[in-house]
């Protein structure tokens, strides 16, 4: 195949990159920046379809792998940012691809979309902005897409893993925190979890197949406390793990949401219903059952954290 993979330098796209160059197929990439291994310089965010399509010329597929900070509080409204950042880019890729004649396309998403179509009394969408535009970026996607380009959506957790310089955006935090004297107390609930390197896999793997169905990704499915242990000892610090009271937790998203309102701010994860998603075991169902130890081993392994910052000590939710 021939595929351009979108933010191939980023930690899932660089290994996007790598599986397809060992199974055979020709890569290009596109990044917002010029550095080692783009290929072409082009935001994507406003990039319209007329600019894309020379890109996507003679190729056969497309992976969308940039990444998107939903934890940032922006001033409201913030739907048309996120939007602006999640949706759009994916329609106008898709429709350039579909005019181009491609034949197949993965997006890297959300594990929220998971848990929205298996608990819809959740109402995950009209309560979290970020989970609101992963839903519309998906079904918006492929309808742009058409019925001959079948688009595959990858629904990632947690992602540990490093390619070159890059880390998942939570890792410089919680590596401050495993490394500080600071307690280590952590909701109930937990996570699923994989690896950059099986997300790039299952992503090559729904490419070669021309799938175009939701894919939930993930290798283990960790407790707070069981991953927060598995870092404190992947970067040299087994130290215990303590449990915060729910109400404690709910108390301190309330009060993050207060400050966010005073501030006419919002964030793509309301605080005011963080703590529901903090206490769930947000698990997917049948895991890889890979072991995360050496990608946890990669992720903590030199981050550029100070070990006594710990002004952000919040598990970050991010999928």
């Amino acid at each position: 195949m021939r595929v351009l993979v979108v933010g191939g330098t980023g930690l899932i796209g660089a290994h996007v990159v790598d599986v397809l160059g060992e199974r055979g197929h020709a890569v290009t990439t596109v990044a917002r920046t010029a550095r080692v291994g783009v290929d072409h310089v082009l935001d994507i965010e406003s990039a319209s379809v007329d600019e894309l399509r020379p890109l996507l010329a003679g190729l056969d597929g497309v992976v969308f792998a940039a990444r998107t900070d939903e934890q940032t509080p922006l001033p409201k409204p913030i739907y048309p940012a996120f939007r602006a950042d999640i949706v759009e880019p994916v329609v106008r890729l898709f429709t350039a691809a579909r005019l181009e004649g491609l034949t197949r396309g993965v997006v890297m998403g959300s594990y929220y979309t998971y848990f929205d179509r298996l608990h819809p009394q959740w109402r995950l969408p009209d309560r979290h902005t970020y989970i609101r535009c992963r839903v519309e970026q998906a079904a918006e996607g492929r309808a742009a897409a058409g019925p001959d380009l079948p688009v595959a959506v990858l629904e990632l957790p947690f992602v540990f893993g490093r390619a070159g310089d890059r880390l998942p955006n939570w890792a410089g935090p919680l590596d401050g925190w495993a490394r500080s004297r600071a307690p280590l107390a952590v909701p109930v609930g937990g996570t699923a979890a994989t690896s950059a390197r099986n997300v790039a896999e299952v992503a090559v793997d729904a490419l070669e197949r021309a799938g175009g169905e939701d894919i939930p990704v993930a290798d283990e499915n960790l407790t707070w406390a069981e991953m927060m242990a598995r870092i404190a000892a992947a970067v040299g610090r087994g130290r215990r793990v303590r449990r915060l009271p729910t109400s404690v937790v709910r108390v301190a998203t309330r009060l993050g949401g207060l400050q966010q309102a005073l501030g006419r701010k919002e964030s793509g994860i309301n605080p005011a219903h963080f703590a529901d998603l903090l206490l769930t075991p947000l698990f997917l169902e049948s895991p890889t059952g890979r072991s995360l130890d050496q990608a946890i081993r990669e992720t903590f392994a030199e981050v550029a954290a100070a070990p006594d910052d710990v002004s952000d000590t919040s598990v970050n939710v991010s999928g």
